[in-house]
């Protein structure tokens, strides 16, 4: 099923082509999406928003197809499950993901390591061509790292350390990433929910 995905995240979209190939959806982009703005208080409203976003405009050039839209975050114990829904926003709407990651770690100088637990969570909203919305939610604990380390992945993931592979998502090979992470277990309990309708 021709499935366009509401995101200009490169990062994001290559993690969704990996974990959907060969199983159902055939992803693609619409070159004339245009981002909304993220207001909703939740994961779930905030991909809603995207979703229905990319569908109207699909809809406005005649194509009537399938839409897939993620919604992801960091939430941190220790600060109350912040940054959480405002994870992009984190140090204001035009700070860089080095930015973002430097202000959490700043926030966080204090905090000990056995109090810096943290989770990623990800919601994915299939919008079908009938209009059906197919929702689906993934999350995956580790804790903040002290400091930044490796160059892989995108967003948090230098300073989000799993302990099962004893390094941060930034330095996990990217297919050993995409086999645990958030957005991988979201994909799956995706796929399960759309065979069971």
């Amino acid at each position: 099923m021709i499935t366009y995905v509401a995101t200009k995240n490169q990062g994001k979209l290559a993690e969704l082509e990996v974990m959907f190939e060969g199983r159902h959806l055939a992803l693609a982009t619409f070159e004339g999406y245009a981002d909304v703005v993220e207001d909703e208080e939740s994961y779930l409203g905030n991909a809603r928003l995207k979703a229905r976003a990319l569908r109207a405009q699909l809809l406005e050039t005649g194509i009537n197809a399938a839409v897939l839209a993620d919604d992801s975050g960091l939430e941190v114990e220790a600060l109350g499950g912040r940054p959480g829904v405002r994870s992009a926003r984190y140090a204001g709407i035009e700070a860089t993901w080095a930015q973002r990651r430097r202000a959490l770690l700043d926030e966080l100088r204090d905090v000990p390591p056995v109090k810096r637990n943290a989770r990623f969570i990800s919601v994915l909203v299939l919008m079908l061509p009938t209009g059906e919305e197919i929702v689906a939610e993934g999350f995956v604990e580790g804790c903040i790292a002290e400091r930044e380390c490796g160059d892989g992945g995108f967003g948090y993931d230098p300073v989000f350390y799993y302990a099962p592979a004893q390094r941060t998502f930034a330095e996990m090979d990217p297919d050993a990433k995409n086999r645990c992470s958030h957005r991988r277990r979201a994909a799956d309990a995706l796929l399960a929910a759309l065979r069971a309708s």
